[in-house]
């Protein structure tokens, strides 16, 4: 994978946590600070497992273990979209 090395301004007490040789860890701080674009659909999970160099099921698994569904829907969007769905396949017979 190709790097770019970006220069941006974090608290001084986070910087040891912040730099690290370790592959799991630059792993998890990179998944990290691309969420936010999955969160606000700049990126798909796909794109963004693209970018770390993982596979998609990787990436939607580490982001489980922390609490963070893959799904992103309230109970009652999900009724309208099973009901939305049923129409569609009514109108398709």
């Amino acid at each position: 994978m190709k790097t770019v090395n970006i220069q941006f301004s974090v608290p001084e007490e986070m910087a040891d946590y912040i730099i690290s040789e370790d592959k799991e860890q630059t792993f998890e701080r990179n998944a990290m600070l691309i969420y936010p674009f999955i969160r606000n659909l700049t990126v798909s999970h796909g794109r963004a497992a693209e970018i770390l160099g993982v596979k998609k099921t990787d990436l939607i698994e580490f982001y489980d273990s922390l609490g963070i569904p893959y799904l992103d829907q309230s109970r009652e969007e999900l009724i309208s979209d099973v009901q939305t769905l049923g129409r569609v396949m009514e109108g398709t017979k």
